[in-house]
Protein backbone atom coordinates (compact mmCIF):
# COMPACT_ATOMS: atom_id res chain seq x y z
CA UNK A 1 0.00 0.00 0.00
CA UNK A 2 1.23 3.38 -0.92
CA UNK A 3 1.65 5.72 2.41
CA UNK A 4 0.56 8.83 1.00
CA UNK A 5 2.68 11.77 1.79
CA UNK A 6 -0.34 13.55 3.10
CA UNK A 7 -2.78 11.38 5.57
CA UNK A 8 -1.50 7.59 5.25
CA UNK A 9 -5.16 6.81 3.95
CA UNK A 10 -6.40 3.76 1.41
CA UNK A 11 -6.01 4.95 -2.06
CA UNK A 12 -8.69 3.09 -3.19
CA UNK A 13 -7.58 1.81 -7.30
CA UNK A 14 -9.84 0.44 -9.61
CA UNK A 15 -9.27 -3.44 -10.22
CA UNK A 16 -11.37 -4.99 -13.48
CA UNK A 17 -10.38 -8.90 -13.21
CA UNK A 18 -12.59 -10.77 -15.88
CA UNK A 19 -13.90 -14.13 -13.89
CA UNK A 20 -13.01 -16.34 -16.62
CA UNK A 21 -9.52 -15.05 -16.38
CA UNK A 22 -8.77 -16.83 -13.89
CA UNK A 23 -10.58 -19.72 -14.81
CA UNK A 24 -12.32 -22.84 -12.51
CA UNK A 25 -9.59 -25.09 -12.66
CA UNK A 26 -8.31 -26.76 -8.94
CA UNK A 27 -4.63 -25.55 -10.12
CA UNK A 28 -3.96 -24.55 -6.33
CA UNK A 29 -3.62 -25.37 -3.07
CA UNK A 30 -5.80 -26.42 0.39
CA UNK A 31 -7.78 -23.73 2.28
CA UNK A 32 -6.47 -26.37 5.21
CA UNK A 33 -4.05 -24.20 7.29
CA UNK A 34 -3.76 -26.74 9.81
CA UNK A 35 -0.62 -28.38 8.53
CA UNK A 36 3.15 -28.32 9.17
CA UNK A 37 4.35 -24.02 8.40
CA UNK A 38 7.24 -24.89 5.63
CA UNK A 39 8.05 -24.13 2.23
CA UNK A 40 8.82 -21.06 0.45
CA UNK A 41 6.24 -18.63 -0.25
CA UNK A 42 6.21 -15.09 -1.76
CA UNK A 43 5.19 -11.78 -0.39
CA UNK A 44 3.83 -8.70 -1.88
CA UNK A 45 3.58 -4.89 -0.67
CA UNK A 46 2.42 -1.72 -2.10
CA UNK A 47 5.15 0.59 -2.49
CA UNK A 48 6.48 0.44 0.76
CA UNK A 49 10.61 -0.75 0.00
CA UNK A 50 11.90 2.78 -0.17
CA UNK A 51 10.79 3.37 3.56
CA UNK A 52 10.88 0.80 5.23
CA UNK A 53 13.47 -2.09 4.20
CA UNK A 54 14.93 -2.55 7.27
CA UNK A 55 11.54 -3.32 8.74
CA UNK A 56 10.29 -6.08 6.28
CA UNK A 57 13.60 -6.80 6.09
CA UNK A 58 13.40 -7.85 9.79
CA UNK A 59 10.00 -9.53 9.85
CA UNK A 60 10.94 -11.79 7.16
CA UNK A 61 14.11 -12.68 9.16
CA UNK A 62 11.89 -13.19 12.56
CA UNK A 63 9.18 -15.63 10.71
CA UNK A 64 12.08 -17.88 8.87
CA UNK A 65 13.47 -18.03 12.29
CA UNK A 66 10.70 -19.05 14.29
CA UNK A 67 9.46 -21.36 11.48
CA UNK A 68 12.74 -23.00 10.07
CA UNK A 69 10.99 -24.79 6.90
CA UNK A 70 10.30 -21.96 5.50
CA UNK A 71 11.36 -19.08 3.09
CA UNK A 72 9.69 -15.91 2.48
CA UNK A 73 10.68 -13.75 -0.71
CA UNK A 74 9.37 -10.03 -0.08
CA UNK A 75 9.13 -8.09 -3.42
CA UNK A 76 7.73 -4.67 -3.32
CA UNK A 77 5.32 -3.24 -6.13
CA UNK A 78 4.96 1.04 -7.21
CA UNK A 79 2.33 2.58 -6.38
CA UNK A 80 1.90 3.47 -10.13
CA UNK A 81 -0.02 0.35 -11.84
CA UNK A 82 -0.16 -1.52 -8.81
CA UNK A 83 -3.84 -2.68 -9.41
CA UNK A 84 -3.29 -3.61 -12.68
CA UNK A 85 -0.07 -5.45 -11.81
CA UNK A 86 -2.60 -7.98 -9.58
CA UNK A 87 -5.05 -8.35 -12.43
CA UNK A 88 -2.15 -9.09 -14.32
CA UNK A 89 -0.69 -11.82 -12.15
CA UNK A 90 -4.37 -13.47 -10.87
CA UNK A 91 -5.02 -14.09 -14.63
CA UNK A 92 -1.90 -15.02 -15.83
CA UNK A 93 -1.60 -17.63 -12.01
CA UNK A 94 1.26 -15.68 -10.96
CA UNK A 95 -0.67 -14.26 -8.08
CA UNK A 96 2.17 -13.75 -4.75
CA UNK A 97 1.05 -16.38 -1.45
CA UNK A 98 0.70 -13.46 0.37
CA UNK A 99 -0.70 -10.13 -0.82
CA UNK A 100 -0.92 -6.63 0.14
CA UNK A 101 -4.43 -5.01 -0.42
CA UNK A 102 -6.86 -2.63 0.31
CA UNK A 103 -10.67 -3.63 0.36
CA UNK A 104 -11.36 -2.84 -3.16
CA UNK A 105 -8.73 -5.11 -4.58
CA UNK A 106 -9.91 -7.72 -2.64
CA UNK A 107 -13.42 -7.61 -3.84
CA UNK A 108 -12.86 -9.38 -7.05
CA UNK A 109 -10.32 -11.48 -6.20
CA UNK A 110 -12.56 -13.30 -3.73
CA UNK A 111 -15.36 -13.14 -6.57
CA UNK A 112 -12.52 -15.06 -8.45
CA UNK A 113 -11.83 -17.47 -6.17
CA UNK A 114 -8.66 -16.37 -5.54
CA UNK A 115 -8.38 -14.86 -2.03
CA UNK A 116 -8.58 -17.56 1.12
CA UNK A 117 -11.49 -17.26 3.24
CA UNK A 118 -10.54 -16.28 6.59
CA UNK A 119 -13.60 -17.10 8.28
CA UNK A 120 -12.92 -20.75 7.03
CA UNK A 121 -9.28 -21.30 7.13
CA UNK A 122 -8.13 -18.96 9.77
CA UNK A 123 -11.15 -18.18 12.00
CA UNK A 124 -9.30 -18.85 15.63
CA UNK A 125 -7.09 -15.87 14.69
CA UNK A 126 -10.34 -13.40 14.58
CA UNK A 127 -10.98 -12.20 18.14
CA UNK A 128 -7.02 -10.96 17.79
CA UNK A 129 -8.23 -7.96 15.33
CA UNK A 130 -11.44 -4.86 15.88
CA UNK A 131 -14.49 -5.95 15.16
CA UNK A 132 -14.82 -3.60 12.38
CA UNK A 133 -11.15 -4.02 10.94
CA UNK A 134 -11.50 -7.44 10.64
CA UNK A 135 -14.69 -6.85 8.34
CA UNK A 136 -13.06 -4.66 6.50
CA UNK A 137 -12.48 -7.34 3.53
CA UNK A 138 -15.68 -8.88 3.62
CA UNK A 139 -17.71 -9.13 0.31
CA UNK A 140 -21.32 -7.93 -0.07
CA UNK A 141 -23.75 -10.65 -1.51
CA UNK A 142 -20.78 -13.39 -0.01
CA UNK A 143 -20.13 -14.83 2.83
CA UNK A 144 -16.94 -14.67 4.35
CA UNK A 145 -13.46 -12.04 5.39
CA UNK A 146 -10.42 -12.40 2.22
CA UNK A 147 -7.96 -10.77 4.31
CA UNK A 148 -6.18 -9.94 7.92
CA UNK A 149 -6.82 -6.20 8.75
CA UNK A 150 -3.50 -4.67 8.74
CA UNK A 151 -2.95 -0.87 9.44
CA UNK A 152 -5.98 1.71 9.74
CA UNK A 153 -5.74 5.56 9.40
CA UNK A 154 -8.27 8.18 10.33
CA UNK A 155 -7.53 11.87 11.19
CA UNK A 156 -9.33 14.77 12.50
CA UNK A 157 -10.37 18.01 10.87
CA UNK A 158 -7.87 20.97 11.29
CA UNK A 159 -9.35 24.42 10.73
CA UNK A 160 -7.54 27.83 10.57
CA UNK A 161 -8.76 29.79 14.05
CA UNK A 162 -7.39 32.96 12.56
CA UNK A 163 -9.87 32.77 10.07
CA UNK A 164 -13.02 31.99 12.10
CA UNK A 165 -12.16 34.99 14.00
CA UNK A 166 -11.86 36.77 11.51
CA UNK A 167 -15.75 35.78 10.26
CA UNK A 168 -16.79 36.80 13.80
CA UNK A 169 -16.85 32.79 14.80
CA UNK A 170 -15.21 31.55 18.08
CA UNK A 171 -12.52 29.88 17.25
CA UNK A 172 -12.63 27.75 20.33
CA UNK A 173 -15.97 26.40 19.41
CA UNK A 174 -15.61 24.66 15.86
CA UNK A 175 -18.24 22.77 14.10
CA UNK A 176 -19.65 19.76 15.05
CA UNK A 177 -22.71 19.44 13.06
CA UNK A 178 -23.08 19.12 9.85
CA UNK A 179 -25.74 22.27 10.41
CA UNK A 180 -23.16 24.19 11.98
CA UNK A 181 -20.96 23.16 9.38
CA UNK A 182 -23.16 24.23 6.38
CA UNK A 183 -23.86 27.90 8.79
CA UNK A 184 -20.23 28.63 9.84
CA UNK A 185 -19.21 28.31 6.05
CA UNK A 186 -21.69 30.43 4.49
CA UNK A 187 -20.38 32.90 7.40
CA UNK A 188 -16.86 32.84 6.39
CA UNK A 189 -17.80 33.33 2.69
CA UNK A 190 -20.29 36.17 3.11
CA UNK A 191 -17.55 37.88 5.46
CA UNK A 192 -14.40 37.43 3.19
CA UNK A 193 -16.68 38.17 0.13
CA UNK A 194 -16.02 34.89 -1.34
CA UNK A 195 -12.03 35.22 -0.75
CA UNK A 196 -12.20 32.35 1.89
CA UNK A 197 -14.19 28.77 1.48
CA UNK A 198 -14.53 26.43 4.37
CA UNK A 199 -14.12 23.14 2.56
CA UNK A 200 -11.74 22.41 -0.56
CA UNK A 201 -13.68 18.92 -1.80
CA UNK A 202 -16.56 17.97 -3.14
CA UNK A 203 -18.29 15.22 -1.53
CA UNK A 204 -17.13 11.63 -1.66
CA UNK A 205 -18.85 8.31 -1.39
CA UNK A 206 -17.58 8.11 2.28
CA UNK A 207 -18.97 11.91 3.40
CA UNK A 208 -22.46 10.26 2.16
CA UNK A 209 -21.87 7.58 4.71
CA UNK A 210 -20.99 10.12 7.26
CA UNK A 211 -23.87 11.93 6.65
CA UNK A 212 -25.87 8.91 7.16
CA UNK A 213 -27.01 7.88 3.99
CA UNK A 214 -27.76 4.27 3.27
CA UNK A 215 -25.16 3.95 0.40
CA UNK A 216 -26.23 0.07 -0.38
CA UNK A 217 -28.18 -2.81 0.20
CA UNK A 218 -27.90 -5.39 2.03
CA UNK A 219 -27.43 -7.98 -0.49
CA UNK A 220 -24.45 -5.71 -2.00
CA UNK A 221 -26.63 -5.83 -5.59
CA UNK A 222 -27.13 -1.89 -5.82
CA UNK A 223 -26.35 1.19 -4.80
CA UNK A 224 -28.61 3.40 -2.78
CA UNK A 225 -26.83 6.82 -2.36
CA UNK A 226 -29.38 9.03 -4.24
CA UNK A 227 -32.07 8.82 -1.20
CA UNK A 228 -33.41 11.64 0.27
CA UNK A 229 -30.60 11.79 2.73
CA UNK A 230 -28.02 11.86 -0.05
CA UNK A 231 -29.95 14.44 -2.15
CA UNK A 232 -30.41 16.44 1.10
CA UNK A 233 -26.43 16.11 1.54
CA UNK A 234 -25.92 17.12 -2.16
CA UNK A 235 -28.12 20.11 -2.33
CA UNK A 236 -26.54 21.82 0.92
CA UNK A 237 -23.20 21.53 -0.72
CA UNK A 238 -24.62 23.36 -4.06
CA UNK A 239 -25.70 26.55 -1.77
CA UNK A 240 -21.94 26.01 -0.54
CA UNK A 241 -20.94 26.50 -4.17
CA UNK A 242 -22.83 29.10 -4.80
CA UNK A 243 -21.76 31.09 -2.16
CA UNK A 244 -17.91 30.20 -2.95
CA UNK A 245 -18.31 28.63 0.78
CA UNK A 246 -16.97 25.33 -1.37
CA UNK A 247 -13.79 26.26 -3.08
CA UNK A 248 -15.06 27.01 -6.91
CA UNK A 249 -11.84 24.64 -8.06
CA UNK A 250 -13.14 21.99 -5.68
CA UNK A 251 -14.29 19.86 -8.67
CA UNK A 252 -10.93 19.17 -9.85
CA UNK A 253 -9.25 19.02 -6.54
CA UNK A 254 -6.89 16.40 -5.03
CA UNK A 255 -5.94 15.79 -1.68
CA UNK A 256 -2.35 17.78 -2.80
CA UNK A 257 -4.15 20.90 -4.26
CA UNK A 258 -6.71 21.05 -1.16
CA UNK A 259 -3.90 20.60 1.18
CA UNK A 260 -1.94 23.75 -0.59
CA UNK A 261 -5.25 25.89 -0.66
CA UNK A 262 -5.43 25.25 3.47
CA UNK A 263 -1.41 26.18 4.01
CA UNK A 264 -2.38 29.35 2.14
CA UNK A 265 -5.28 30.41 3.90
CA UNK A 266 -7.68 30.32 0.90
CA UNK A 267 -9.55 27.25 3.01
CA UNK A 268 -10.26 27.12 6.49
CA UNK A 269 -10.93 23.45 7.09
CA UNK A 270 -9.40 20.78 5.86
CA UNK A 271 -9.19 16.51 7.21
CA UNK A 272 -5.89 15.37 7.53
CA UNK A 273 -3.73 13.10 10.34
CA UNK A 274 -0.97 13.43 12.27
CA UNK A 275 1.97 13.91 9.92
CA UNK A 276 0.14 16.88 8.26
CA UNK A 277 1.25 19.02 11.57
CA UNK A 278 4.78 18.56 10.82
CA UNK A 279 4.48 19.87 7.90
CA UNK A 280 2.33 23.23 9.02
CA UNK A 281 5.33 23.54 10.79
CA UNK A 282 7.67 23.40 8.26
CA UNK A 283 6.26 25.02 5.55
CA UNK A 284 3.30 27.29 6.94
CA UNK A 285 4.53 28.49 10.47
CA UNK A 286 1.91 31.24 10.50
CA UNK A 287 -0.91 28.82 10.22
CA UNK A 288 0.40 25.65 12.68
CA UNK A 289 0.41 28.48 14.98
CA UNK A 290 -3.38 28.99 14.17
CA UNK A 291 -4.36 25.76 13.84
CA UNK A 292 -7.16 24.23 15.40
CA UNK A 293 -7.71 20.48 15.35
CA UNK A 294 -11.27 18.81 16.22
CA UNK A 295 -12.83 15.62 15.42
CA UNK A 296 -14.43 14.55 12.01
CA UNK A 297 -17.93 15.58 11.39
CA UNK A 298 -20.57 12.48 11.22
CA UNK A 299 -24.50 12.31 11.56
CA UNK A 300 -23.42 8.46 13.10
CA UNK A 301 -21.54 8.92 15.63
CA UNK A 302 -19.04 6.81 13.90
CA UNK A 303 -15.94 8.86 11.79
CA UNK A 304 -14.33 7.21 8.62
CA UNK A 305 -11.77 4.69 9.13
CA UNK A 306 -9.28 3.68 6.29
CA UNK A 307 -7.91 -0.23 6.52
CA UNK A 308 -5.14 -1.99 4.92
CA UNK A 309 -5.17 -5.89 4.77
CA UNK A 310 -2.82 -8.76 3.70
CA UNK A 311 -5.11 -11.49 1.79
CA UNK A 312 -3.89 -15.19 0.91
CA UNK A 313 -3.90 -16.65 -2.22
CA UNK A 314 -6.46 -19.12 -2.65
CA UNK A 315 -4.28 -21.04 -5.03
CA UNK A 316 -1.17 -20.97 -2.84
CA UNK A 317 0.82 -24.34 -2.31
CA UNK A 318 1.52 -23.38 1.00
CA UNK A 319 -1.29 -22.50 3.04
CA UNK A 320 -0.24 -23.76 6.18
CA UNK A 321 2.93 -21.21 5.94
CA UNK A 322 1.08 -18.35 3.61
CA UNK A 323 -1.68 -18.01 6.70
CA UNK A 324 1.09 -17.97 9.19
CA UNK A 325 2.87 -15.44 7.66
CA UNK A 326 0.11 -13.19 6.71
CA UNK A 327 -0.71 -13.50 10.53
CA UNK A 328 2.56 -13.17 11.89
CA UNK A 329 2.95 -9.54 10.07
CA UNK A 330 -0.83 -8.39 11.10
CA UNK A 331 0.20 -9.57 14.50
CA UNK A 332 -0.18 -6.93 17.53
CA UNK A 333 3.95 -7.07 17.86
CA UNK A 334 4.18 -5.95 14.22
CA UNK A 335 1.53 -3.85 13.92
CA UNK A 336 2.27 -2.22 16.88
CA UNK A 337 6.29 -1.85 15.77
CA UNK A 338 5.38 -0.33 12.25
CA UNK A 339 3.00 2.52 14.14
CA UNK A 340 5.57 3.71 15.79
CA UNK A 341 7.26 4.03 12.54
CA UNK A 342 4.85 5.88 10.68
CA UNK A 343 1.83 7.47 11.51
CA UNK A 344 -0.70 4.50 11.24
CA UNK A 345 -2.83 2.99 13.81
CA UNK A 346 -3.15 -1.41 14.63
CA UNK A 347 -5.71 -3.10 13.56
CA UNK A 348 -5.31 -5.55 16.53
CA UNK A 349 -7.46 -5.94 20.00
CA UNK A 350 -6.13 -4.13 22.80
CA UNK A 351 -3.23 -2.21 21.02
CA UNK A 352 -4.88 0.75 20.99
CA UNK A 353 -5.35 1.12 24.43
CA UNK A 354 -1.32 0.70 24.98
CA UNK A 355 0.24 4.05 26.46
CA UNK A 356 1.70 5.17 23.35
CA UNK A 357 -2.19 5.47 21.97
CA UNK A 358 -3.91 6.72 25.63
CA UNK A 359 -1.25 9.06 27.11
CA UNK A 360 -0.69 13.00 25.79
CA UNK A 361 2.06 15.05 26.21
CA UNK A 362 1.90 17.97 25.45
CA UNK A 363 1.94 18.33 21.77
CA UNK A 364 -0.14 18.40 19.02
CA UNK A 365 1.22 15.80 17.54
CA UNK A 366 0.52 13.50 20.59
CA UNK A 367 -2.99 14.54 21.12
CA UNK A 368 -4.15 13.91 17.08
CA UNK A 369 -2.81 10.83 17.65
CA UNK A 370 -4.63 10.01 20.74
CA UNK A 371 -7.65 11.00 19.28
CA UNK A 372 -7.62 9.43 16.34
CA UNK A 373 -7.00 5.66 18.68
CA UNK A 374 -9.84 6.64 20.51
CA UNK A 375 -12.43 7.36 17.64
CA UNK A 376 -10.93 4.10 15.88
CA UNK A 377 -12.41 1.44 17.96
CA UNK A 378 -16.15 1.55 16.79
CA UNK A 379 -15.06 3.57 13.38
CA UNK A 380 -16.38 1.98 10.04
CA UNK A 381 -15.06 1.74 6.51
CA UNK A 382 -17.68 3.57 4.88
CA UNK A 383 -16.41 3.05 1.80
CA UNK A 384 -18.75 0.25 -0.39
CA UNK A 385 -15.59 -2.54 -0.63
CA UNK A 386 -17.50 -2.49 -4.60
CA UNK A 387 -17.11 0.70 -5.16
CA UNK A 388 -14.58 0.98 -7.79
CA UNK A 389 -12.66 3.81 -9.10
CA UNK A 390 -14.87 3.85 -12.15
CA UNK A 391 -17.61 4.30 -9.89
CA UNK A 392 -15.65 7.57 -8.03
CA UNK A 393 -15.16 9.22 -11.35
CA UNK A 394 -18.64 8.26 -12.23
CA UNK A 395 -20.20 9.78 -9.05
CA UNK A 396 -17.94 12.85 -9.01
CA UNK A 397 -18.59 14.02 -12.82
CA UNK A 398 -22.61 13.73 -11.45
CA UNK A 399 -21.81 16.01 -8.79
CA UNK A 400 -20.11 18.80 -10.51
CA UNK A 401 -22.69 18.68 -12.91
CA UNK A 402 -25.42 19.48 -10.56
CA UNK A 403 -22.70 21.98 -8.53
CA UNK A 404 -22.58 24.01 -11.87
CA UNK A 405 -26.13 23.88 -11.92
CA UNK A 406 -26.55 21.79 -15.15
CA UNK A 407 -28.69 19.25 -13.28
CA UNK A 408 -30.58 19.10 -9.93
CA UNK A 409 -29.48 17.01 -7.00
CA UNK A 410 -31.72 14.52 -7.59
CA UNK A 411 -31.23 13.93 -11.19
CA UNK A 412 -27.13 13.59 -10.46
CA UNK A 413 -27.55 11.17 -7.89
CA UNK A 414 -29.65 9.14 -9.84
CA UNK A 415 -27.01 9.02 -12.95
CA UNK A 416 -24.51 8.40 -10.47
CA UNK A 417 -26.51 5.27 -9.39
CA UNK A 418 -27.75 3.92 -12.40
CA UNK A 419 -24.08 4.18 -13.64
CA UNK A 420 -22.26 2.45 -10.48
CA UNK A 421 -24.95 -0.06 -10.92
CA UNK A 422 -24.13 -1.08 -14.10
CA UNK A 423 -20.59 -0.99 -13.29
CA UNK A 424 -21.16 -3.53 -10.57
CA UNK A 425 -23.13 -5.59 -12.98
CA UNK A 426 -20.35 -5.85 -14.98
CA UNK A 427 -17.88 -6.93 -11.73
CA UNK A 428 -19.65 -9.97 -12.27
Amino acid sequence: MPIPRRALVAAAVALVLPLSACGSGDSGGSTDASGRIEGDITFQTWNLRANFKPYFEDVVADFEKKYPGTHVKWIDQPAEGYADKISADAAGGTLPDVVNVSPDLVAPLAKAGLALDLDKSAARYKKEYLAGAWAGHQVPGMTGTYAFPWYLNTGPLFYNKSLFEKAGLDAAQPPTTYDELFTDALRLADKSDGKVATLANVPTIEDFGRYGVELMNKEGTAFSFNDAKGVQLLTKYKELYDAKALDPQALTATPESSGKKFLTGAVAMNPGSALDLGNFKKQAPNLYKNIGITDQITSTGKVNMYVMGVMVNARTKHTPAAVAFAHFVTDAQNQMSFAKKVAIFPSTAGSLDDPYFTKEDGTDETRVRVAAAKSLKNAVNYTPVLFSEQMKTALRNEIAKALQGKQSPRTALDNAVKACDTLLRQQG
